[in-house]
């Protein structure tokens, strides 16, 4: 597989992930978008590499993403999506569903503490 069928693949599933988010997703999505968050700008479902991350801001690399239950039974596979990440220089924040819905103010804070924090 080539480079850009595969980018092309992920374009186009990215889009469709946008158009099919989770509940908590859309919570999310709705405190980041527009720069709501401190002026931040966050994109969603974006393709890096050989992923697509939740969430993302590009200027400072820090991807956001949301873990509802099967991902208790992938975390393996998590901590290599996150190692492949953190080698192509971002930095992964990972919420499971139940910290959005319980203590969404906390996760928010803690996506700008990180925000701040990178240079």
């Amino acid at each position: 597989m080539n480079n850009r069928y595969y980018k092309s693949q992920s374009l186009e599933f990215s889009k469709k992930l946008r158009s099919n988010q989770t509940d908590c997703e859309n919570i999310i999505w709705e405190h980041l978008r527009a720069k709501r968050l401190n002026g931040i700008k966050f994109r969603r479902q974006v393709p890096i590499g050989k992923y697509i991350v939740d969430f993302v801001n590009l200027g400072k690399k820090l991807v956001i993403e949301l873990d509802g239950s099967q991902h208790i039974e992938n975390i393996n596979y998590d901590k290599q999506r996150s190692d492949c990440l953190n080698m192509l220089g971002y930095t992964v924040l990972r919420f499971f569903d139940n910290d959005v819905i319980n203590n969404l103010d906390g996760v928010l804070n803690e996506i700008l503490n990180k925000y701040n924090e990178l240079s």
